[in-house]
């Protein structure tokens, strides 16, 4: 099949019509065979342009792109439309009286429900009082210091990220081997510490025996053992996962733009949630109030209206997914962008990354993100159904296999959607022929995706956690010095450090995101022959082609 050559594309290293190898730990060797002869052309099929099989023309579409899978984008809409308008019909069609429900008499003679004016107004004044004599009698200076450590730790937790990428970038090594030993320090400390803090406090000492403490204080250790068993068990894949980090890290600081898209896309998803919790409360106050009869005793009882469960089932799923697919859309647009700045070249800087990124995530590829978020929300919700049934223990070899079969089958969807919202970013093509091209991609080149996804993934999580213990250990001590709330401090530093790790997960989730990405635009490259990142294949030949295989770090003396 003749290719035509991009003017725009750098020189590719060898023959893209050559048949594709796979990625070895050294550069692969392509030997060149004859051209087939006449009767073998004449028996091949014409190339389809429309056909997923032909993977050499496999690159970043900057050019305008059709609207996929329109069915589930459709039905989102439906779904965000029935909830919208269900909600604006609960809010104009609720019962006031629901409020009022303990003022409600069952009256004999009219076999009904009787307001009693007196008490109802007597007990809203008791609630109303009973509400602000909580809020004085709070402790004060609990809230103050609780309000203003959050604050405070918003307001670091940026710095705090684009230091961390800063120091990716250029001393990624030093910070992984620097950030390993803490993964056991710092449990071990706390372990230590509150140990010992326990049995110097008389009242926990009380409550928690010195035989459990010593069990709970034991199964601890036994937890950090299985942490250094696993950092022994990978430490040949460690060179290779800082390699992959700094790259990544550097991608990523030429594209500081995502961490305001981002930030943005998570805040109109809290906008938009607004309006559907409004909505829930509204919705039941919509009924009646009725009597009942219970213990020969007539009482008055509130009874929703029947399309009120209904409607907490619809709105709860849309909300759901619009959580799903919002991260599928971030997910799409942090693709879109890493993709451009990949395929472009070296002395020059893609423009409008982000907008056009967004544009098609929610223009013409909203479709394909709606499926993936749908999907991602059924394997979560039968994934918690399943370990809900594992924890009811339910006897039988039968529930045992059907559980073992589900949750391959998780495992298995949750695998191949991994990368197909990157490929459908980088292509613009529909959900099925991403995850079909996709898996043929990956396939064809024997690239290890379990070594990026897991080993980088575990080291930068457990960076983002030595980061926010060491702060939330210095806001303790802070706390304990300048203001005397005692134990409360403890709750303080661990909401504190429950923020910063939050924000540190959603900068590791970008990462991960990023280095996901380079690895599929890396695959697209060896499939073409072609080089556009230089010192990205410098570090991604050295993969293994398998989990078990042992890739060895060795200077690299030719070009790819």
């Amino acid at each position: 099949m003749a290719s035509t050559e991009d003017p725009n594309k750098p020189n590719s290293t060898f023959d893209s019509s050559s048949p594709s190898e796979p990625l070895l730990s050294k550069p692969p060797f392509f030997p060149s065979f004859p051209p087939p002869s006449p009767i073998e052309e004449a028996t091949q099929p014409l190339p389809d342009e429309s056909d997923p099989s032909q993977y050499l023309q496999i690159s970043y579409n900057s050019g305008p792109r059709p609207f996929k899978d329109l069915p589930f984008l459709i039905l989102f809409a439906l779904c965000v439309l029935c909830t919208f308008a269900f909600g604006i019909f609960s809010i104009f069609h609720r019962n006031p009286n629901y409020n009022n429900l303990s003022s409600y008499t069952y009256e004999f003679n009219s076999t009904s429900c009787v307001k009693d004016s007196l008490f109802s107004s007597t007990n809203g004044f008791f609630e109303t009082h009973a509400y602000y004599y909580f809020l004085s009698s709070s402790n004060s200076g609990f809230w103050k210091a609780l309000i203003w450590s959050l604050v405070i730790t918003l307001i670091f937790s940026t710095p705090i990220c684009f230091l961390l990428l800063l120091l990716l970038k250029h001393y990624t090594k030093q910070i992984v081997y620097i950030s390993l030993p803490f993964f056991i320090i710092i449990p071990i400390f706390f372990n230590v510490y509150w140990f010992v803090a326990c049995t110097v406090s008389s009242s926990c000492s009380d409550a928690l025996p010195l035989v459990y403490r010593i069990l709970v204080l034991v199964f601890v250790f036994l937890v950090i053992g299985v942490i250094v068993w696993i950092f022994v068990a990978n430490w040949h894949r460690i060179e290779l996962t800082v390699m992959i980090i700094g790259v990544a890290s550097d991608a990523l600081s030429k594209n500081l733009g995502l961490f305001v898209a981002l930030p943005l896309l998570t805040f109109s998803l809290v906008v938009y949630y607004a309006p559907i919790i409004v909505f829930l409360v509204f919705a039941r106050l919509n009924g009646k109030i009725v009597p009942k009869e219970s213990s020969s005793e007539c009482t008055c009882v509130w009874k929703q209206d029947s399309w009120v469960p209904a409607y907490y089932a619809l709105a709860i799923l849309t909300m759901l997914w619009s959580l799903t697919a919002m991260i599928e859309a971030q997910v799409y647009v942090i693709s879109g962008t890493i993709a451009q700045w990949y395929f472009t070249k070296e002395d020059s800087a893609p423009k409008r990354s982000i907008r056009s990124s967004l544009r098609n995530a929610f223009g013409p590829s909203f479709g394909t993100v709606c499926l993936s978020g749908l999907l991602i929300c059924v394997v979560r919700t039968v994934r918690a159904a399943v370990d809900s049934a594992r924890q009811e223990d339910v006897p039988g070899m039968v529930n045992l296999i059907l559980r073992c079969c589900v949750n391959a089958l998780l495992s298995a969807v949750d695998f191949l959607n991994k990368f197909t919202i990157n490929f459908a970013a980088i292509t613009g093509k529909a959900y099925c022929i991403s995850a079909r091209m996709t898996y043929e991609l990956l396939k064809r080149n024997l690239l290890s995706a379990v070594f990026v996804e897991t080993v980088s993934s575990r080291l930068l999580a457990g960076i983002a956690f030595v980061l926010s213990a060491i702060y939330a250990i210095v806001v303790c001590a802070i706390l304990k010095g300048a203001i005397n709330l005692g134990v409360d401090s403890y709750l303080v530093s661990f909401l504190a450090w429950m923020l910063l790790i939050v924000v540190l997960g959603f900068f590791v989730r970008v990462l991960d995101n990023v280095i996901d990405t380079i690895y599929v635009c890396y695959a697209i490259d060896r499939d073409r022959g072609e080089v556009y990142k230089q010192d990205v294949h410098e570090v991604y030949i050295h993969l293994p082609i398998s989990r078990n295989h042992r890739s060895l770090i060795v200077p690299r003396t030719h070009d790819v």
